[in-house]
């Protein structure tokens, strides 16, 4: 295995111009592109005869500090007079490497229309790619491959392609953007280490995760020189969560039958044959041990018909189980271009959020698995292999996700659920303390339940495990339809950049209170994320 750390490009920072400024910080042309003084530099130049093509002390060039601070009038007089746009410093570096630290966009379009190579390499073979990798600067990765064409999957001196620093950074974001493109997730480096390798060794959860979600799962087992697997090496590093979210994908891919069950799956089906035999059997088991039973007192008109409305919502439940099951949740497809337009247009060319409904500056809403880019409350669902529209969650248990077109019918059916398992185990109770006038002297009602009426000792345990799913579901769904809130923004409020308010607080931007809230929900099914309950939405995205 490789060194526990790799080396970046090791660029420093200069200080971001600031109000508090005195005359004194300015001193030479150096400071004076750092911090973008065009004035002083003119000075500098002009009056003084001062020199842009020379480097300082260090090795670097003028326009290296003016791009790397993004000052791209600055970057101008310095090519127009005399600046040097493929000079390299002491590391071999252009100005387009230090304008990838910052993602300097249009540093970077001045310096390609002044005829910079895209894909210079440095010392390291590092390329502003790489650099942009390695500083996270998703906007500018995509700007340099969709605008100037260049090579996004490259490896550098030591094999490592942006995906591979990515990852072992830990920009989520990026790895969405570089997987979007289809980078490679099985390319190794000069020590046989993945992408998702470098993830693990770090411990970054959400790399993993989007690498293991957006991959064909063959990464979870490639080896690199020394025979270790990513599972292993999360293991040996002690990044105990990674490690496990890691083993749990790898035993998902298996074909053995006790893997499956182990990784709480059953194949494609799920757990919706089981909920259905088990409300059928209850169903069942109330009509012949609670109603029909001949050792219980006589049915009374009372009791018979709320047996009924029992038995009829059960159906009911029913129907609405099939229905949820079976429905699509909200099911997002790519759109399809015609092969006959020739060379399709850039999915990701010249991104504005102010131009697109869809689109609001989000790299999450990159799916790298679909290739699409999803509304903002949407999100991959890796059982269901599909980007799920206000997605909710993946419910085992009818065996779908929830989503914005059946997390009516879903909850319907929860609530349906709760109100014949209530009505069932208060008629069953009802009617077994009917019979305890039966009751033998000497004997525990709990031995004469089992002994004469063992039915509905079954039918109340089944009853209550419904209940008992049943209240917590329509609790929990109840509360979030309340608060325009999904249980996937719920858990994960932290990922989520628009659930946030100017301060960094929590704050739903598509709560409108609790009566529009159920109202748009019971009456259309859904609510409409177009409607936002404060403007400062787009800035917060």
């Amino acid at each position: 295995m490789a060194s526990s750390e790799i080396q970046s490009t090791g660029l420093s920072a200069a200080p971001q111009k600031t109000a508090t400024q005195n005359e004194n910080t300015v001193i030479d042309v150096f400071s004076a592109c750092a911090y973008g003084d065009l004035d002083k530099l003119r000075k500098f130049v002009q009056e003084d005869g001062a020199s842009v093509c020379v480097p300082d002390a260090n090795g670097y060039y003028p326009l290296q500090w003016a791009c790397l601070n993004n000052f791209p009038e600055v970057a101008r007089y310095i090519i127009q007079h005399g600046g040097n746009v493929n000079a390299t410093d002491n590391m071999k570096q252009t100005a387009l490497h230090w304008a990838a630290v910052h993602g300097a966009v249009a540093c970077a379009d001045l310096l390609i229309d002044f005829d910079a190579p895209v894909d210079a390499a440095d010392i390291n073979g590092y390329r502003a790619v790489h650099v942009a990798a390695q500083y996270g600067q998703t906007a500018f990765l995509n700007h340099l491959v969709a605008v100037h064409n260049a090579e996004y999957d490259v490896p550098d001196n030591d094999g490592r392609t942006p995906l591979h620093w990515a990852a072992y950074k830990g920009y989520p974001d990026t790895i969405r953007l570089l997987l979007f493109r289809d980078a490679s997730q099985e390319r190794q480096d000069k020590d046989g280490c993945t992408p998702l390798h470098w993830a693990a060794l770090r411990g970054n959860t959400e790399a993993c995760t989007v690498l293991v979600h957006a991959g064909t799962k063959k990464e979870l087992t490639i080896k690199d020189n020394k025979g270790v697997t990513p599972v292993d090496l999360a293991f040996d590093k002690g990044h105990r969560p990674v490690a496990i979210f890691l083993s749990n994908a790898q035993l998902a891919t298996s074909d053995r039958w006790i893997d499956k069950i182990r990784a709480g799956i059953m194949g494609d089906v799920g757990f919706a044959p089981v909920l259905f035999c088990v409300v059928v059997l209850s169903i069942i088991l109330f009509i012949n041990s609670v109603v029909a039973a001949p050792n219980l007192p006589k049915v009374t008109a009372t009791v018979g018909l709320w047996s009924w409305v029992a038995v009829s919502v059960a159906v009911g439940a029913l129907v609405m189980f099939y229905r949820c099951s079976s429905k699509d949740p909200g099911f997002l497809k790519a759109t399809s271009k015609s092969s006959s337009q020739g060379d399709t247009e850039d999915p990701l060319l010249n991104l504005d959020v102010d131009k697109s409904s869809v689109w609001t500056g989000n790299w999450s809403q990159l799916c790298p698995t679909c290739k699409i880019i999803r509304p903002i409350r949407s999100k991959h669902c890796p059982k269901c292999k599909h980007c799920v529209e206000q997605f909710d969650h993946h419910c085992p248990w009818i065996s779908n996700c929830v989503g914005k077109k059946n997390k009516w019918d879903f909850f319907i059916f929860v609530c349906m659920g709760l109100l014949t398992s209530f009505l069932g185990g208060v008629l069953a109770i009802q009617r077994l303390f009917g019979a305890l006038v039966l009751l033998r002297a000497g004997q525990s009602w709990f031995s004469y339940i089992f002994t004469e009426h063992p039915g509905i000792a079954v039918f109340l345990f089944l009853d209550g495990m419904i209940f008992i799913a049943a209240l917590t579901l329509a609790t929990a769904q109840a509360s979030q339809i309340a608060r325009n809130i999904t249980t996937n923004e719920l858990a994960n409020h932290i990922r989520y950049g628009y659930l946030r308010g100017p301060d960094g607080r929590f704050r739903n931007p598509y709560n409108h209170g609790c009566q529009k809230n159920c109202s748009d929900f019971l009456i259309q099914g859904y609510t409409n994320d177009e409607e936002i309950a404060w403007p400062s939405l787009q800035q917060v995205r």
